[in-house]
């Protein structure tokens, strides 16, 4: 795991210095530069040393000079890859790199390398041969690639910050995504917080030949394709539990401490229940927070299931008042404003197990591929609901559940009620958005002006609505968390609380064999009788007990509404928008915690960006 920064341009040795250097966290064992002042290709690499330790140096170039790489991430399936293209007449310099798999897999399989990769990756080749560069994202974006193309300079970073070090980079925040944040509660790709610079979106490429501009293609796309089999549930359950098993096997593979983020949910214990039986002779290391607010604290469960597993397992119990004041540097360091404020607890877990192990298996992946949220479960009642209700009506339902009292308990009753009917009075392909975002199209003209084009705004989640073959309702929900809210909310929380302790995280569930399982998997196996991840659970029998299958869904979040409320937490605008929904939050009148914290975190962040010190 590491940081990447380049350009290919205009720019100076000292430029591409200051670049990667703002990637330290990323990659705190090693520096690399790769600078060809004839070319105007200027590559750097900061290393997190997992795999190879002594050989895997990077930027790493081939033999005869051709090829050069700098890639962040791991690639599970390379000890195969390597074989096959050992097979094909390649000489190997490292022991059992990953990275110079990539390079010699792109020299015999060209672009469609990426075809053949099981793993994480956000990496740049550059082929001196045919002055071309070529930069691919790993299918789901867990790996982070930003980029910009102007006046003929081309420039690529692993982070925002690390980009704007370049003289040529925009540095205008962008009125689109400023919008979207608050649509999302997250900035969808391909959109960045600076106008004129891009998310490479997952799943696809870019590529820049000499004399032209870059050009991005995708190469894979997450579609359900549901496929009747004919297979009793049993035999599909047995399937995915050898799929995940190998899953985790395969992530289990480094040169370094590794252990496992347990939260006593069934994903993560699915991982940690999987991995102990690779184990070997040394002890599993699990890792969990808990917090002293009871309805935020699973940490007893996490126990539970380590207890039963054997596992060496540590918990840190936090006081979340206390961590509360690391808030301000937290939100100015994560590189782009995220409206999950799980952002907090993942954090400190990640900082926690850092102290013990370099790498951690957890359990991202599941709620989007087998249907584990609530959501999943509402879809139903939302589309009777919306059929049957008048539009009338239903604006005064909504008023009236609007006067329930507030609660800022963990999913609490009034917080889903008040969300179900906030979505459900809208057109059902903006559902999703609309029930995850901190405001709504007419609130977010209210608060930042200019016309509240719908179309527009939730563009993203219109297009994966009306993409998905499938017109299923379930499907189409599906689609929208695996593209949409995994790559740019999930994963780019997980990446830059777990990098900015320089841990690298794995996602067992996102092994491309289980995704193609899950793609192919009728809805009815994810969502039967009202009980989400159906065959996710019957895999499981057996291997957890019943009582942490069945239990139900908790999420990891913190209690930022009561901080809003108490005053403890404050945004600093005074913006008349801002200050009245803080006085109505205050006051008990509504919930906008959401709002309110993706305000705080837009707060943060800008100030951070654009601050003296953020240029050095």
């Amino acid at each position: 795991m590491c940081g990447i920064a380049g350009f290919v341009g205009k720019g100076s040795p000292e430029d591409l210095r200051r670049m990667t250097r703002l990637l330290t966290h990323r990659g705190p064992d090693a520096e690399g530069y790769l600078e060809d002042s004839s070319a105007g290709v200027h590559l750097g690499h900061r290393r997190l040393s997992i795999l190879d330790l002594g050989g895997g140096v990077q930027p790493m170039s081939t033999d005869d000079r051709t090829l050069h790489i700098v890639f962040n991430g791991e690639i599970y399936n390379h000890p195969e890859l390597r074989q096959e293209l050992e097979a094909a007449g390649c000489s190997f310099q490292t022991d059992h790199s990953d990275t110079e798999v990539l390079l010699h897999g792109y020299r015999v399989w060209g672009e469609r390398v990426v075809d053949r990769l099981n793993g994480m990756w956000a990496f740049v080749i550059w082929d001196s041969s045919r002055n071309r560069i070529f930069a691919s994202r790993d299918r789901f974006g867990k790996k982070p690639f930003f980029w910009f193309y102007r006046e003929g300079t081309f420039g690529f970073a692993s982070e925002l910050k690390a980009l704007l070090a370049h003289p040529s980079a925009p540095r205008s925040i962008s009125v689109a995504a400023r919008r979207k944040l608050f649509a999302y509660a997250l900035v969808p790709a391909p959109h960045s917080m600076i106008a004129g610079i891009s998310k490479l979106p997952g799943g696809c490429h870019l590529t820049l030949e000499a004399g032209s501009e870059p050009r991005v293609h995708r190469y894979w796309k997450f579609q359900i394709e549901p496929e009747e089999r004919g297979l009793s549930d049993a035999a599909l359950a047995s399937e995915l539990r050898e799929l995940l098993d190998r899953a985790v096997k395969r992530r289990m593979v480094a040169d370094v401490p590794l252990g496992i983020f347990l939260s006593g949910g069934i994903d993560s214990s699915a991982v940690a229940a999987l991995a102990a039986g690779h184990a070997g002779s040394e002890k599993l290391r699990t890792f969990s927070v808990g917090f002293k607010e009871a309805t935020f604290d699973e940490s007893v469960y996490a126990a539970q299931v380590a207890k039963m597993l054997g596992t060496a397992h540590q918990c840190e119990i936090l006081d979340l008042p206390s961590a509360r004041n690391l808030l301000p540097g937290l939100l100015a360091s994560v590189d782009e404003p995220q409206g999950d404020n799980s952002l907090l607890p993942t954090w400190l877990l990640c900082g926690f197990t850092r102290k013990h192990v370099t790498v951690a298996l957890g359990g991202d992946g599941g709620d989007e591929l087998f249907a584990g949220y609530d959501t999943f479960r509402g879809l139903g009642m939302a589309e009777t609901y919306s059929r049957v209700i008048p539009g009338p009506i239903h604006e005064g339902i909504r008023a009236l559940i609007a006067r329930l009292p507030v609660s800022h308990s963990n999913l609490s009753i009034d917080f889903k009620l008040k969300r179900g009917m906030r979505g459900a009075s809208h057109p059902a392909k903006i559902w999703n958005p609309v029930w995850l975002g901190a405001l709504e199209a007419g609130e977010i003209a209210d608060f930042l002006g200019g016309p509240a084009d719908v179309e527009d705004l939730y563009s993203e989640a219109i297009g994966a609505w009306d993409e998905c073959e499938s017109r299923n309702l379930m499907d189409r929900t599906l689609e929208f968390y695996t593209k949409i809210y995994l790559q740019d909310g999930i994963l780019a929380k997980v990446d830059r609380a777990s990098m900015l302790h320089s841990l690298e995280a794995r996602s067992p569930f996102l092994d491309i064999d289980v995704a193609n399982f899950a793609r192919k998997l009728p809805h009815r196996y994810k969502l039967r009788n009202g009980t989400t991840k159906h065959v996710l659970k019957s895999a499981l029998r057996g291997l957890l007990p019943d009582d942490i299958i069945d239990r139900k869904k908790k999420g990891f979040g913190s209690p930022v509404g009561a901080w809003l409320k108490e005053g403890l937490l404050t945004p600093a605008s005074q913006d008349p928008f801002v200050q009245s929904r803080a006085k109505s939050h205050r006051e008990g009148r509504s919930d906008e915690r959401l709002f309110l914290w993706c305000q705080l975190a837009m707060e943060a962040w800008e100030e951070s960006l654009f601050s003296p010190a953020a240029s050095h």
